[in-house]
């Protein structure tokens, strides 16, 4: 019966995921236009869901900023070392301009996925959030790379791949994102922020 709740959100998350990761694949040769394109829905989203609502979900927005500003301090460490690169891009860039939205909205799709498994599945515990969290973010963001690097986005040189994704990618994303939401659980501990991903409600 859990199970057939966690359908919906599940197939919710892998539509987003699939979404972002075509339009992505497909426009990466136009990474400028891309941009605007993901500017401009992230400056709807501020204006729909914090100026215009009373009801203003701070901790998704400060884990959103962490996400891309990381995620792009990663990206600049793995282009430098050779790690990964980048294809299509122009003026001798490494780094496509629409990185750090990417970033950004892959948190918001994790975490609006968390929220909802969470309400489902009526999880209390605080350690079942994680190990949730933990194969949420194994899953769902290598699906995507999955998606990007077979339309061309980019290539990885790290070994043990699958469908071009390697393993020390997955465990990288994994402890980022577990880094982020280890940072906001104090922030929100701290703040008495009442948080279902964050805070044990058992």
């Amino acid at each position: 019966m859990e199970f057939q709740k966690s359908i919906k959100p599940l197939l919710k998350g892998t539509i987003k995921i699939s979404i972002a990761g075509v339009f992505i694949g497909y426009l990466h040769h136009f990474d400028f236009w891309v941009s605007l394109l993901l500017l401009g829905y992230f400056i709807y989203i501020l204006y729909k869901n914090y100026y215009k609502s009373d009801n203003k979900n701070w901790i998704l927005l400060i884990g959103m900023f962490l996400t891309g500003g990381l995620g792009i301090c990663a990206e600049i460490w793995g282009v430098h070392y050779g790690y990964w690169e980048y294809h299509d891009l122009t003026n001798n860039r490494q780094l496509p301009y629409w990185l750090p939205l990417a970033w950004m909205f892959a948190f918001r799709i994790i975490y609006q996925l968390e929220t909802q498994l969470i309400e489902v599945l009526n999880l209390k515990k605080i350690s079942h959030k994680i190990w949730m969290a933990v194969l949420i973010t194994a899953i769902f963001p290598a699906y995507g790379e999955i998606i990007t690097i077979n339309l061309g986005v980019w290539t990885y040189s790290w070994p043990y791949q699958f469908l071009g994704v390697p393993l020390y990618a997955v465990i990288c994303l994994v402890t980022l994102h577990m880094g982020i939401n280890f940072l906001l659980s104090l922030w929100v501990k701290k703040k008495g922020i009442k948080d279902r991903v964050f805070i044990s409600e058992d």
